[in-house]
């Protein structure tokens, strides 16, 4: 499996990612992942529409749940797109979270028993979490955007990722 040493941060510490980096114009894998109710949900399942995959290491941490609350607050602005939140926190944690803070516009699902985290090359080797990415999909699975953010510890730059959306 492919490593990146130093790819991003946190807390100024370099940390290393598994798996190999996607970039524009890959096809988005098809992944399987799980929903708060249990249900295996696939990445292809979204083929048709915009989707914003907000990659977050956990929901219970102040810059994990800002950039969430934000995509939520944006969501219904944006036409024909589905915002999808992935972190490794089990679905219990992160259906716990959403009745705590209302969300309900984003889509939230666990990469805690499937490969995500390989696959897009944004786990973090170690640490078990995922590294803070967005990846944005064209309606045909194809990747038109990415954004690894260096510093874990720093959200995302949002009107880059609407920015992308807007221009499929």
């Amino acid at each position: 499996m492919a490593e990146r040493a130093g790819a991003i941060t946190m807390k100024g510490n370099p940390l290393t990612l598994v798996g190999k980096e996607i970039k524009v114009g890959d096809s988005a894998p098809d992944v399987t992942l799980v929903a708060n109710d249990l249900s295996e949900v696939k990445l292809s399942s979204f083929r048709g529409k915009k989707v914003i995959l907000s990659i977050v290491p956990s929901l219970d941490t102040p810059v994990c749940d800002a950039q969430t609350k934000r995509f939520n607050q944006e969501a219904p602005k944006l036409n024909d797109t589905v915002i999808l939140t992935i972190s490794k926190d089990l679905p219990f944690a992160q259906k716990r979270w959403c009745g705590a803070t209302g969300t309900s516009a984003v889509k939230i699902l666990s990469d805690y028993r499937s490969n995500f985290g390989e696959t897009y090359g944004v786990l973090i080797k170690g640490l078990n979490l995922l590294a803070r990415s967005i990846f944005v999909v064209d309606p045909n699975g194809k990747v038109c955007y990415t954004q690894l953010v260096k510093e874990v510890a720093t959200e995302p730059n949002y009107e880059e990722v609407f920015k992308a959306v807007k221009s499929i």
